[in-house]
């Protein structure tokens, strides 16, 4: 059990900085930026009780937030995306999700079920989170075209990680 939490621990401060260090500074296209952080929620236990959940998403947040000087919009989006994690969970349903030892990731559960699991997490997050930084509904479709670019290609991203550092078992 130790050994899970400096795991946890350690994917949430290595998230941080690559998204503080590299990936922030790293813009496709002109305005296109992914947003990987979120892969700590995505990949945190199914037995993470809600509250925990919660407060590390708004951690993680506020981090990024104190990084990039952007005033609580990172906070609010991730926890926003965590507070719908279980409905999300209950909706994308699989035989195997809550056996112990199961984490929510490709290596145990499957891309399909993954692939289902980010797009919806990510595309929540991101909407949130572009419409808190536009913070107005004048520019509601530019807003939802660039939720979903950012959406694609971190989510994008998230699954090439997820090849590349969470092989099976």
């Amino acid at each position: 059990m130790s050994n899970q939490y400096l795991r946890i621990s350690l994917r949430f401060f290595v998230l941080i900085l690559i998204q503080v260090l590299l990936l922030n500074n790293i813009h496709f296209l002109g305005y296109i930026n992914p947003y990987i952080y979120i892969l700590f929620i995505l990949l945190l236990p199914f037995e993470t009780p809600r509250w925990v959940l919660l407060l590390s998403a708004f951690a993680l947040g506020f981090s990024i937030d104190l990084f990039s000087n952007s005033l609580g919009i990172h906070a609010a989006a991730t926890v926003f995306a965590a507070y719908f994690r279980p409905g999300v969970m209950r909706l994308i349903t699989s035989r195997k999700e809550y056996e112990p030892g199961v984490e929510p990731s490709i290596s145990d559960l499957g891309f399909q079920w993954f692939f289902m699991y980010a797009i919806v997490l990510t595309s929540l997050h991101h909407f949130m989170l572009f419409l808190l930084d536009v913070f107005r509904f004048s520019n509601f479709f530019s807003t939802l075209g660039h939720s979903i670019l950012n959406t694609l290609f971190t989510v994008l991203f998230i699954i090439l990680i997820q090849y590349v550092f969470y092989r099976k078992k």
